[in-house]
């Protein structure tokens, strides 16, 4: 048997997190199939790496050997991977799922001459999407940088983009179809439904700070597998509304978009790369985005988006 790239990657955050836990929810594993990892490169290696007790991880002497190698190992094969890609190769771009506001401007950004050649992904979830992207399997990645397992890497970059207006979507024979517009008080006694954000970590961690900060009920349901999906899941409601981006269209669909205000609710989307990654046409994108809008003040009574948004992910 030996030693594989998986198995020094799982090795190598283990060791920094001295959590398996943890270093398990960075890499979007499962505890069972981190610790699986770790062992088959132990008996690749023929020693224990880990001391494990029921309270503390720590490393043995030859982890202690192995880690600034297996780290240094892990550098030179991500910049490998990276360097084998041309320059002229698509932009591999995730941009969470279709029916958002990352889609729409990525095709902005993509056709001013000379456009720029993209290949899309769907992860469904920056927290799923970023260890692909810290791999070198991806160039960027949209999401909210906040919520998200884990230390943030100090590898990655991320910029604000956009603030998206939620709105909320009601059936049609809702018991709030008929107001022009809502507010968290309304949202408060009727409740929030939504799918279940699976993955998503920083999704479902704006919503519970979001029903948290105005006193909101929050039920997940289960999860939306497309927009058809999420417009049925909306529909069986009749008491508790769901949440969209102001940009999605419900004509037609049987539901009523409705605006939320005093305060209006913001998702803050943000792009992510690799801090170091020089392909030209990523700093193109990167330069067709811009700067993105200054966050609301604290307290703002119009705008909110959650506190934790307000400070830097590496805090």
């Amino acid at each position: 048997m030996e030693a594989d790239i998986h198995g020094l990657r799982a090795f190598a955050v283990a060791a920094e997190e001295l959590h398996f836990g943890r270093a398990a929810a960075r890499l979007h594993l499962s505890q069972q199939a981190l610790s699986k990892r770790v062992r088959r490169l132990e008996d690749a290696l023929g020693t224990r790496l880990f001391e494990r007790t029921t309270r503390s991880v720590e490393l043995t002497a030859a982890g202690r050997r192995l880690l600034p190698a297996a780290v240094e190992a892990l550098a030179a094969f991500d910049r490998a991977v990276r360097g084998a890609r041309a320059d002229d190769e698509p932009l591999r771009v995730d941009v969470y799922d279709e029916r958002f506001t990352p889609l729409r401007m990525l095709r902005e950004a993509a056709e001013p001459d000379p456009p720029l050649r993209v290949e899309l992904s769907m992860r469904q979830g920056l927290s799923v999407a970023l260890p692909v992207l810290r791999r070198g399997e991806l160039d960027a990645a949209f999401g909210r940088v906040h919520d998200t397992p884990g230390p943030w890497p100090a590898e990655l970059a991320c910029r604000l983009v956009r603030l998206e207006p939620l709105h909320a979507f009601l059936p049609e024979d809702h018991l709030l179809a008929g107001r022009a517009v809502l507010s968290p008080a309304d949202l408060r006694e009727h409740g929030i439904a939504m799918p279940d954000p699976a993955g998503a970590a920083e999704w479902r961690g704006y919503l519970r700070r979001l029903c948290e900060r105005f006193g909101v009920p929050l039920r997940f349901t289960e999860p939306a597998i497309g927009q058809r999906h999420l417009v049925e899941g909306f529909l069986r409601e009749k008491a508790a509304v769901g949440l969209g981006e102001s940009s999605i269209d419900a004509s037609g669909s049987g539901l009523r978009r409705v605006p939320i205000a005093d305060p209006e609710i913001l998702m803050p989307w943000s792009i992510v790369w690799r801090r170091h990654d020089p392909r030209p046409p990523l700093r193109t994108l990167l330069r067709r985005l811009g700067r993105g809008p200054a966050l609301p003040a604290p307290g703002d009574p119009r705008r909110w988006v959650p506190d934790t948004d307000r400070r830097p992910v590496d805090a």
